[in-house]
């Protein structure tokens, strides 16, 4: 046992003194105690091996700050791993609240797209209905983008039930001739169901 520990300080002091074979010979006295210490912390083997040469790496960067008559330098290399292991999940730890805030303040995913085409029947239809009267203009906007019966058409805007149907006859009419369509006489009852409902604007 006592040339053991002659041996393990022979090592060190080599290590300290920046040998590379002593790098090799540490790693092989040390190394599974590393590994140990790694896995019982960290159940991913990458990370595992990550850390262990890291903690290796680390050693062998700050090797002139080992002082032997502290602590023997498996103890020395095990406070590194002890470190390295910290850094690792603190760092995850970030990626994850980053990931999180993120997702938190990402915009909602953009509406389809409309066709050109859409967009242009939507321009005529606005035009159109703005050429109208107001009352004829919010009857047909009540019917066709509130989807209001005639009944609650008439309750939301006070006129006359047949004062309703009246307006809507005849904006439809008016909006049929502004679009550049053939005129069609609209039912009182039968005006939604037998008409296309204009492209709201």
């Amino acid at each position: 046992m006592p040339d053991d520990a002659a041996a393990a300080d022979e090592l060190a002091r080599r290590f300290a003194d920046g040998e590379p074979e002593a790098l090799r010979a540490v790693f092989d006295r040390h190394g599974p105690a590393v590994q140990r210490l790694v896995r019982a912390s960290l159940r991913d083997q990458a990370d595992v091996d990550d850390v262990v040469q890291a903690t290796f790496v680390s050693a062998w960067n700050g090797r002139h700050s080992y002082d032997p008559d502290k602590a023997g330098l498996l103890a020395w290399l095990l406070g590194i791993t002890r470190r390295r292991i910290v850094d690792l999940l603190r760092a995850r730890g970030r990626r994850q609240r980053d990931t999180d805030a993120a997702a938190a303040t990402a915009p909602a995913e953009a509406p389809a797209a409309e066709s050109p085409e859409r967009v242009v029947d939507r321009l005529i239809v606005a035009d159109g209905l703005r050429r109208l009267p107001d009352a004829q203009r919010e009857v047909l906007e009540l019917a066709f983008y509130a989807d209001l019966s005639h009944p609650q058409i008439a309750e939301r805007t006070g006129l006359p039930l047949g004062t309703v149907k009246s307006h809507l006859r005849r904006g439809m009419r008016k909006l049929r001739s502004e679009l550049g369509g053939v005129p069609e006489e609209v039912t009182d009852d039968a005006s939604r169901s037998r008409s296309p409902r204009p492209a709201r604007p």
